[in-house]
């Protein structure tokens, strides 16, 4: 039986063109449907630097202003994800097709709550926000999604999401369709015991290992949302979730997650 392997790609991929160039090499040559998830690395912070609108943070999060939410929509919707798709049509094996969630109202998401903190025009996506019948039009027809973290609501705005977040809502829509694989690409080997030791790769993670891992302090910081995130899209139907180095995504290798 067929599977799909949705992929999501972070900023560190993004913002290195050497990187990247292996990357969509590797990732037209997978067989089988697939969908690409990419973030926006540091193309935004530096259009805003240009355009002279300030940059907020809270806690490492971006606050997307209405002249932040012009930006970023410029900058993932358009430059980051048509540089990616021309990327992936060169190779001449992948029909991608760039999107938004508003494109054929693909990924619908509200805007998150003023309280406690207010990170404006920044959204979150429910379970039914992925528009199955329309993801699964795309793949029958041969074409490769490949979604930026622009979401909108329905009722004429745009929101800013967490492309993780995108990456493990698109993945739990494909498990309505077909059998899926969802793989987290990035700068590391996987999960590791020490970060400062390549050979400490930690290759499976269950539930009672992750809990484990968490009281120990090996997970940690910005570890700790990616693995919640995964859990919750095994826990709705995603067969597995792959951390692994962008690197080697045709590779077997990395950490797996599983019930």
């Amino acid at each position: 039986m067929e599977r799909i392997t949705v992929v999501k790609i972070g900023g560190n991929v993004v913002d290195n063109p050497e990187a990247l160039s292996r990357f969509i090499k590797a990732f037209a040559s997978m067989p089988g449907p697939k969908i690409l998830v990419h973030g926006g690395g540091k193309e935004a912070t530096r259009l805003s630097r240009r355009l002279e609108i300030p940059t907020t943070m809270i806690d490492g999060r971006r606050v997307t202003s209405r002249e932040t939410l012009d930006v970023v929509t410029m900058v993932y919707a358009g430059l980051v994800n048509k540089r990616i798709v021309s990327m992936l049509q060169s190779e001449g094996c992948c029909k991608a097709i760039g999107l938004s969630g508003a494109d054929g109202n693909s990924i619908k998401a509200t805007r998150r709550p003023a309280e406690p903190v207010d990170y404006g025009f920044v959204g979150d996506i429910s379970p039914e926000g992925v528009n199955v019948p329309f993801l699964a039009s795309l793949l029958g027809m041969g074409y490769t999604p490949v979604f930026c973290a622009i979401t909108h609501d329905g009722a004429g705005t745009l929101l800013n999401c967490n492309a993780d977040t995108i990456a493990s809502s698109v993945a739990i829509g494909a498990s309505h369709i077909l059998p899926t694989d969802l793989v987290y690409c990035f700068e590391q080997p996987g999960v590791m015991e020490d970060i400062d030791r390549p050979d400490s790769l930690i290759p499976l993670i269950t539930p009672e290992i992750y809990a484990g891992l968490r009281e120990r302090g090996v997970v940690n910081k910005g570890m700790i949302p990616k693995l919640d995130n995964s859990f919750r899209a095994i826990e709705a139907g995603v067969d597995s979730v792959i951390i692994k180095h962008a690197d080697n995504l045709t590779s077997p290798t990395g950490t797996v997650l599983r019930k």
